[in-house]
This record gives structure tokens, C-alpha cells and sequence, in this order.
């Protein structure tokens, strides 16, 4: 297996620009970095360092001005539309400081409707969303609706959803910012833990310093750019 497939991301060289009436605004500048199965990898960094633009190139939903984005080993200039949709769906878990729960829908619904998407029969899908629920201490809210419930209950309800279809990638945009010192705390380590136990690439952005000790490596970004790693 040659380097760039060992890994689950990688960046190389990549800087993304936004062009602007009278010039260009550097979102991201000549970021190197990857990430394989098995790490937790933190980037760090102030409100408008790049951390969201750098999470939607690894996911592929931009692409960048210069320098190449792989994914699963393969550029993601080189997947379909179609191709980029299906991991998405299927191999990649996305956590937003939001929640992004429907409030139509019940807890059990909301995390069953990622297993259904995924092919899942009901009934596979309603033991294996229960079982996701109680690992994550919210199985007694599954026919609550998300506006019922508290925001570290519906963060704990979104991690459920990103992790119950098995997905290798993880990627979590400021999960503790919506919540309580103590329920950020816990989200980390839950995030952690399926790293190391489950074998998947887990990427955490914030600009919450607390959660530095449990990230396996931690990156700065400061104006778009990687300052230092520890």
C-alpha cells in the first residue's frame, strides 16, 4: 500500500481562495496534513481561521484553488457526483455545533432515518439506532422530539446518527460549542473513544482549548494557516 492510500484524509499543498469584487481573500493557505484509522486529530483556532472551509475540502463539498485533497486514498477530484454522494451517505458521520436534528421526527427517528437511507430493513435499523441511543445514554428519550430535550441530549442524539452507520471518517465542526463545560468534555470523549475502539479517523475542529489533552495530535490554524503542531 503506498502512503497516500494509507490514509483516510489527506491535504497537500492546498490553499483555497474566494474571489472578492476587488481581490482575493486566502481562506486557506498551503495546508499539508493526513489523518489515518485509529486518530483523533484536533484543529484549533479562533472564529474565521479556515477551520470550517478546511473541513468541507476533506468532505469534498469544495474544491481547492491549489494542491490536491484525497480521500480514501483517491483524489476527490477524480469521484462523481454521484461516487462523492454515496460516501457521504455511507462512509463519512458529520457532527455540527447545531445539532441539525428534524423536529418533526422523533429521537429514534431522526438516527434510524441514516440507517434507512443506508438500506437498513426497519427492524435492523430501529435495534441498531436503540443500540447507538443507549451507548450514548439517550435511549430513554427515543420517542422525545428534539425540542423536547436538552443541547447536550441533542448532541449526544447527533453523534448517534454520524456513528450508526459505521462510517471510517468522523467529522465534527465546533461539537462543543453549543454546550455546557462538563457535556463538552463528555462529547470529546465519546468522539475519542470510537476512534481508538472502532478504528475511525476522527477530525474535530474548535476553538475550545480544554479539549487539547484529548486529541492524539493538535493543530493550530491562525488566518488560514497551520502555525504548529503538537
Amino acid at each position: 500500500m503506498n502512503e497516500t492510500n494509507s490514509y483516510i484524509t489527506r491535504l497537500v499543498e492546498v490553499t483555497k481562495r474566494y474571489e472578492g469584487p476587488r481581490s482575493a481573500t486566502a481562506a486557506l493557505s498551503n495546508i499539508s496534513f493526513a489523518a489515518s484509522s485509529g486518530e483523533t486529530v484536533l484543529f484549533l483556532g479562533p472564529s474565521g481561521s479556515g477551520k470550517t472551509t478546511l473541513l468541507t475540502l476533506m468532505a469534498g463539498f469544495q474544491r481547492p484553488t491549489s494542491g490536491q485533497v484525497y480521500l480514501f486514498g483517491k483524489q476527490i477530484r477524480e469521484f462523481s457526483i454521484r461516487e462523492l454522494q454515496s460516501i457521504r451517505a455511507f462512509r463519512i458521520g458529520f457532527i455540527f455545533q447545531a445539532f441539525f436534528l428534524i423536529d418533526s421526527l422523533t429521537v429514534l427517528q431522526n438516527v434510524m432515518m441514516v440507517r434507512r437511507f443506508a438500506g437498513a430493513d426497519r427492524t435492523g435499523a430501529r435495534q441498531s439506532s436503540l443500540e447507538y441511543l443507549r451507548r450514548f445514554k439517550v435511549d430513554h428519550l427515543a420517542g422525545s422530539f428534539p425540542s423536547k430535550i436538552s443541547q447536550g441530549e441533542k448532541q449526544r442524539v447527533a453523534i448517534a446518527r454520524a456513528l450508526v452507520n459505521g462510517a471510517e471518517l468522523i467529522i465534527a465542526d465546533e461539537p462543543t460549542g453549543s454546550l455546557a463545560s462538563k457535556q463538552g468534555l463528555e462529547i470529546i470523549e465519546f468522539l475519542k473513544q470510537s476512534s481508538h475502539e472502532e478504528n475511525r479517523c476522527v477530525i474535530i475542529t474548535s476553538h475550545d482549548e480544554r479539549i487539547i489533552s484529548y486529541a492524539d495530535r493538535v493543530y493550530h490554524l491562525s488566518d488560514g494557516k497551520l502555525t504548529d503542531r503538537h
